[in-house]
């Protein structure tokens, strides 16, 4: 399906200044910036479509923030991210709130082990979680091998309202307090 999709240009663009990221680079002085190739949005043939991930270079570190992987939940996109080797993994783990309707306990357990295996293999400085897992107030339950694995192998693991010094939104009270 990635091949016939690259084999043709299904959106025209709409001016001369607009440009497609997918598979594109450039540099900025001493930073360089990557976009991936299209990756499946969730699980594969997802009905959703297509995401593209961002990888940002600067001073021997790279950052990769992966859009809408949903975990990942693909091991293909889990090895990827293990060759890409990033020093900060922005991620947006599993829908977990979403378990049971529109997550299977197959795929959350997937994306589970990916991660694991990504913690295991590549060892990032640090993990910031944030957009899908982050709509549940239980989402260190539903990952807690994810929190111990990195504990284990001392990979730093938040949220990005953990690394931004604040509580996430899901579990502060109506006052604003935890």
């Amino acid at each position: 399906m990635q091949e016939h999709w690259s084999t043709g240009r299904w959106v025209e663009p709409v001016s001369s200044s607009m440009h497609f990221s997918d598979g594109t680079e450039f540099e900025v002085g001493d930073t360089r910036v990557r976009f991936s190739r299209p990756l499946f949005h969730g699980i594969e043939y997802s009905a959703m479509g297509w995401v593209i991930a961002t990888i940002i270079e600067y001073g021997g570190k790279k950052l990769i923030h992966t859009s809408d992987l949903q975990g990942p939940i693909i091991e293909d996109h889990a090895q990827w991210i293990i060759e890409e080797d990033p020093d900060i993994l922005i991620l947006d783990g599993p829908a977990t709130y979403l378990l049971g309707h529109l997550l299977s306990r197959t795929n959350l357990d997937r994306a589970i082990n990916n991660l694991i295996r990504i913690i295991r293999e590549s060892a990032p400085d640090l993990i910031i979680y944030d957009h899908h897992l982050l709509r549940d107030p239980l989402y260190r339950e539903h990952t807690a091998k994810v929190w111990e694995t990195a504990d284990d192998m001392h990979v730093r693991i938040m949220t990005a309202a953990e690394y931004n010094g604040l509580v996430p939104v899901v579990l502060r009270s109506g006052d604003g307090n935890v």
